[in-house]
């Protein structure tokens, strides 16, 4: 009997995916605040600090001086604040 895995992340085409990442290197090269909303209901404000081609992270650096690195295919929307 397969495992109940819990929620799948919701496929996007191309095009999404690619707008998605213009859209973060433009607030990185701009060091603007953004939202990055997550598909599992989670948001993350904050600048993007560094985007990792090797291991597919965003690092965003949050005011309180975290830096929380989120997988790119986790990334469903981003909102430049």
């Amino acid at each position: 009997m397969a495992k109940d895995k819990g929620p799948k992340r919701p496929t996007r085409d191309e095009y999404v995916l690619e707008e998605l990442g213009e859209r973060l290197v433009e607030a990185q090269q701009e060091e603007s605040t953004v939202q990055l909303e997550i598909w599992y209901q989670k948001f993350v404000v904050g600048k993007i600090v560094k985007m990792d081609s090797r291991t597919k992270t965003i690092h965003v650096q949050q005011n309180n001086g975290e830096t929380e690195k989120v997988p790119f295919m986790d990334i469903m929307k981003v909102d430049n604040n």
